[in-house]
């Protein structure tokens, strides 16, 4: 029996390179994620201020949040979460 796996979780804005980055990552590997436009959702933007975090992207799989975009951080958080990555 598989174990569900955590929800994925995008906090971008259009203009930066690292969220795009992110976001061709986790689409690389087939992952499905929700991305949020910060820019464009306030509630998203009111979630991304309560979590303290102070830029983007933030990516949350499950409950665990992992600030900007860095490969190996982010393969690591996968794997840890039940993700073949």
């Amino acid at each position: 029996m598989s174990q569900q796996q955590p929800r994925i979780v995008l906090y971008s804005t259009r203009q930066c390179g690292y969220c795009r980055q992110a976001k061709a990552f986790l689409q690389q590997r087939g992952l499905r994620f929700t991305e949020y436009d910060l820019a464009r959702n306030r509630r998203a933007q009111a979630e991304f201020q309560r979590s303290g975090s102070r830029g983007v992207p933030m990516i949350m799989v499950g409950g665990r949040r992992l600030d900007g975009f860095d490969p190996k951080r982010l393969s690591r958080l996968l794997r840890d979460s039940g993700f073949d990555v």
